[in-house]
């Protein structure tokens, strides 16, 4: 059990550094039209980042101790996410690029804190 204890915690840290936008900074993010544009759309309807940004708003908002295993889990997807797509940082400005708004409906502007 100590070694799924420190998995989560291992999470839950590791989520706090990446996700870089505060509740509120990401709910009004997902409010504009460039978030809304970005990331795959399946069936034309809301897209899977702008779905796991509304997640992480929540997440964001609760406590470490009332987090569920599903919601650990969300935060280790979350992790994955912004570390595979920080990988991939095209070349140049990318202040308003689709590559910038993924990033920022999971959660991570990689321009905040400059």
């Amino acid at each position: 059990m100590a070694e799924h204890r420190d998995d989560r915690d291992g999470t839950v840290t590791e989520f706090g550094k990446l996700v870089n936008l505060t509740p509120r900074q990401l709910q009004d993010w997902l409010e504009r039209d460039e978030s809304k544009a970005a990331g795959q759309h399946r069936g034309g309807g809301e897209s899977t980042g702008h779905a796991s940004g509304r997640r992480i708003v929540e997440l964001l908002r609760t406590s470490k101790s009332d987090l569920s295993d599903d919601d650990v889990a969300h935060m280790r997807k979350v992790n994955g996410y912004i570390k595979r797509h920080l990988a991939q940082r095209p070349s140049g400005d990318v202040t308003d690029t689709t590559w910038r708004h993924s990033l920022m409906n999971w959660g991570h502007d990689p321009l905040k804190d400059r």
